[in-house]
């Protein structure tokens, strides 16, 4: 069943959404979660050597939309209305980012989510977020 739902989802990403496959792969969909892996190049550095807040930003937003896939099936038009992060660590620049997402609420209108992220190499945090999807109504 699991590995149904993360195919249904890579496949409606595939046809709508293809550029987001191009450096993130799917490691994981659960019950009210998801776990991504992102693949990190030179592109995503700023000076300093380190991973750029708007990349990181990006993979918690895209950690929260699978999540939300895999929650309430396939909403494409579900679209974020909030982001908070909270930059905690500096991300190493040769290792990928996992994204771990958990779904604290999940409404008829609002879902509201939290993204921890780590570089591969390392347990502590680099970042936290906190995101809120709005959901479009069911057409009846």
């Amino acid at each position: 069943m699991k590995n149904s739902l993360k195919n249904e989802v890579i496949d409606f990403l595939k046809q709508e959404f293809p550029q987001s496959l191009e450096k993130c792969e799917i490691e994981e969909i659960s019950s009210k979660g998801a776990t991504i892996i992102y693949q990190v190049d030179s592109k995503d550095l700023r000076p300093g050597n380190t991973v750029s807040g708007p990349t990181m930003m990006t993979i918690a937003d895209y950690a929260l939309y699978i999540a939300i896939l895999g929650e309430i099936g396939i909403v494409g038009l579900a679209v974020t209305t909030n982001l908070s992060i909270n930059f905690l660590n500096k991300p190493s620049p040769s290792q990928n980012i996992r994204a771990v997402c958990k779904l604290m609420k999940v409404g008829k209108v609002l879902i509201v989510g939290d993204v921890w992220l780590y570089s591969i190499d390392c347990d502590e945090p680099i970042a936290h977020a906190v995101g809120t999807y709005s959901i479009p109504p069911k057409k009846s």
